[in-house]
């Protein structure tokens, strides 16, 4: 098993109404991660994906378009050390 990380990810973009936080959860949950995601007042998503670090490398390169209504514009991504305070993800409000 590869080194546990957590990566917060701003995404830039028209990423909200196209069900980006949706289908990021269930990326982040066929890779096994867990974390969360929300919208932003200025039109961004925020997401935390925490986990192995090669399935969350994968989901950021799978940020990089989203689904398919997505027209992802930047990632920007901060390593942080993990927490380990979710056991799941979820869309937050």
């Amino acid at each position: 098993m590869n080194k546990k990380v957590r990566a917060r990810v701003f995404i830039t973009g028209r990423v909200q109404g196209v069900f980006f936080r949706m289908a990021t959860r269930n990326e982040a949950e066929r890779h096994g991660l867990s974390g969360w995601a929300r919208n932003k007042p200025d039109g961004t998503v925020e997401a935390v994906f925490e986990g192995d670090k090669t399935a969350v490398d994968d989901l950021l390169e799978w940020c990089k378009t989203g689904p398919p209504h997505a027209r992802v514009q930047r990632v920007d991504v901060q390593w942080e050390d993990p927490t380990d305070e979710l056991d799941q993800f979820e869309i937050r409000f």
